[in-house]
């Protein structure tokens, strides 16, 4: 099939499809013309990997699992590695140190805009 027919199966975009041949993620076959062309296994193998995308893994560690996957609706082989157990802990700290400090960021803003608001409101009360 072609990139657009693969599109509309996985429901994904082309782009995303060029995004991740140019990852390592898809291996496309190409006709006579040059156009990109897949086998039947590319929907199930993108749908993995936005399964996997949507669980938060970054491609460098979904390009390191997929395979090692046994079938089209596996996200995590039979038997993980620890070297897969380790990059997706270090994912996870990763994203908690972010979480962190978007909550430290997010408590100072509501605390500034807190302030803003009494002052507004006590300039308001104010003037006659």
């Amino acid at each position: 099939m072609k990139i657009g027919e693969l599109s509309r199966r996985a429901g994904v975009s082309v782009r995303a499809l060029r995004h991740y041949e140019g990852e390592g993620l898809l291996r496309p076959g190409r006709c006579g013309n040059g156009y990109r062309i897949y086998d039947d296994g590319a929907v199930e193998l993108v749908r993995q990997i936005r399964m996997m995308i949507d669980n938060g893994l970054p491609l460098r560690i979904i390009r390191d699992v997929l395979p090692y996957l046994d079938e089209p609706g596996d996200l995590i082989p039979e038997v993980p590695c620890s070297y897969l157990v380790e990059q997706v802990a270090a994912q996870l700290a990763r994203l908690e140190q972010r979480i962190d400090s978007l909550t430290r960021h997010r408590n100072a803003i509501d605390a500034y805009l807190r302030a803003a608001r009494t002052a507004a409101e006590s300039r308001r009360l104010t003037l006659p």
